[in-house]
């Protein structure tokens, strides 16, 4: 690693590291980073805070982490070695094994040794002299580099807000920062604060193994049962045969899935729409929500029919009236939140040690030395909290960092007053910084994470290799262009039901975070057409000198 600068042992002074490109995270779109800047050329470091690769998938080790997207399309396409290297036990495979696979793309892209583990980036300032970024480390480091390319993930930074938890004698968890030592439950009072995704995966896998199981619920969720075939060996052979059709297609879909709308509701009898919604419900995957209308997200008629349909499907399988007042969703419609897959999540609650906490009209007030207390009162006594409670989606990440761009300006004070980028891949008045997964582009949620972090790190890399070969230095999105990607993207969004919908894709889940729809939602395909546009036109509405 070259270096500037001199280190002085008496205070403590580090070196300064110099680098073409520094890339914060080393998960999927880290990992794919690194490897693709190195290829070009650059001197380029990844960081991580984790102890080794995987991002979401190193720290979501909580019991039933899984896919909800098929193995075979969550994956990297742009090398047919490395997708036909590696085979899927099942469908939908768990943490472990997916924390394996990360293990596996980083050994063969020999990627460990630029990658430095066990490090938290604390700032990042833009230098308007030098036309650098200077980052600081918690280890004391400080690189100066050309870009910065943050890779930290739509859901990276835990979103936890309740009061006392320090207190608690217990055992107290978050789902994203899951210890790896295994956890007994056998005979413990747990209780599980959140019933989204990951909620649902922790509650229907714990249920029968700890003693009493307590669940808080605010918001019930529509749900879809997930169908997890285990793959042979034949299974694997068929998939990688169609490595290429995956390539073509995933790009191109509305949502990065092999799956995409078919069907025009108006143009369908009632009998052949119920027929579709039952196909795609039995498919055991997201088809029903991807893959069945598009027009569940725009019209509310069809919503209304679809919402039905599932909360029907919900009601055969709970039975009791009272668990279906708690569980069974009315005040939104079905796929205006995230919509978890789950495996016997509804039975967990007909197990005698199984009880629903409802805290929409008694919320949790405080976590104490013993439990959880409601705002009437009571104290629920706890040997163990789990909080699923979810993350400061899209920005939390970024702005838990001390991002300061020209003039000194705040990412964090900017992104406090209005979410804005420019196609979620740059920001104004942040020159040389690149984003992937961050708010105003469909890898902000509404995606295949690595059909859209492949798209985005390619087009990074793109434009980096554009620059270089016209012995460019500097490249900011215009204010003009800004603003013109940001009307666009809340055109599409606000003619959605998706921002009728309180939920974490409109950062509502956390208190004073400003309102907008985190993700694009004209589609990947459509994303990805914009984006080659802006390309092929020379970069127009990014200043390059």
């Amino acid at each position: 690693m070259e270096t500037d600068g001199k280190t002085n042992g008496s205070n403590g002074a580090h070196d300064t590291a110099k680098l073409d490109a520094l890339v914060v995270g080393a998960g999927v779109a880290g990992l794919y980073q690194l490897y693709r800047l190195r290829e070009q050329g650059l001197r380029v470091r990844a960081i991580d805070a984790a102890s080794s690769v995987g991002g979401t998938w190193y720290w979501n080790r909580y019991p039933g982490a899984r896919f909800d997207s098929e193995a075979y399309i969550y994956q990297y396409l742009f090398s047919e070695e490395l997708y036909k290297g590696w085979s899927w036990s099942e469908k939908f495979p768990g943490q472990p094994e997916i924390e394996r696979w990360l293990n596996y793309v980083a050994d063969r892209l020999d990627l460990r040794k630029d990658i430095q583990f066990g490090t938290t980036v604390k700032s990042a300032h833009f230098n308007e002299a030098t036309q650098r970024w200077l980052v600081t480390t918690d280890k004391g480091d400080v690189i100066d580099t050309q870009f910065l390319v943050t890779c930290c993930g739509m859901l990276s930074a835990p979103h936890v807000s309740f009061p006392g938890q320090e207190t608690f004698k217990g055992h107290l968890f978050h789902t994203a920062r899951w210890p790896k030592q295994p956890i007994d439950f056998a005979g413990k009072r747990v209780g599980i604060i959140g019933n989204g995704a990951t909620g649902i995966q922790v509650i229907q896998t714990i249920a029968g193994e700890v003693g009493h199981l307590k669940v808080f619920i605010r918001t019930p969720q529509y749900i879809i049962p997930m169908k997890n075939p285990k793959f042979s060996a034949a299974d694997a052979q068929a998939y990688k045969s169609k490595f290429e059709h995956f390539k073509q297609r995933l790009p191109h879909t509305f949502t990065g899935f092999e799956y995409d709308f078919e069907h025009a509701w108006a143009g369908l009898s009632p009998e052949k729409r119920r027929e579709v919604i039952e196909d795609c419900w039995n498919d055991g995957s997201l088809k029903l929500w991807i893959s069945s209308f598009a027009e569940l997200f725009f019209e509310e008629p069809v919503n209304a029919e679809i919402s039905d349909f599932v909360r029907e499907k919900m009601r055969e399988r709970l039975k009791d009236p009272k668990l279906c007042d708690l569980l069974i969703p009315a005040e939104y419609g079905f796929g205006t939140h995230r919509v978890p897959l789950e495996q016997n999540f509804l039975e967990a609650f007909h197990r005698p040690n199984v009880e629903i906490v409802s805290v929409k009209n008694n919320p949790i007030e405080r976590v104490t030395p013993v439990g959880i207390q409601t705002a009437d009162g009571s104290v629920h006594e706890l040997d163990m909290i789990i909080l699923a409670t979810g993350f400061d989606a899209g920005t939390g990440a970024l702005t838990r960092i001390d991002i300061r761009g020209r003039g000194g300006r705040s990412l964090k004070e900017d992104w406090a007053r209005d979410i804005r980028t420019t196609m979620g891949l740059q920001v104004h008045g942040y020159p040389n910084m690149f984003t992937t997964a961050a708010p105003l582009a469909p890898a902000a949620a509404l995606c295949n994470m690595t059909t859209c972090l492949q798209q985005q790190v390619e087009w990074i890399d793109n434009c980096i290799r554009y620059m270089r070969a016209k012995g460019l230095k500097v490249i900011e999105p215009t204010k003009d262009a800004e603003d013109g990607w940001v009307t666009h993207h809340d055109e599409i969004a606000n003619a959605t039901l998706i921002a009728k919908t309180n939920s974490w894709y409109l950062g509502s889940n956390v208190e004073g975070k400003p309102r907008r729809v985190l993700s694009y939602c004209g589609g990947v395909g459509a994303y990805r057409q914009k984006c080659d546009e802006a390309a092929a036109s020379a970069y127009q509405g990014f200043a390059m000198n």
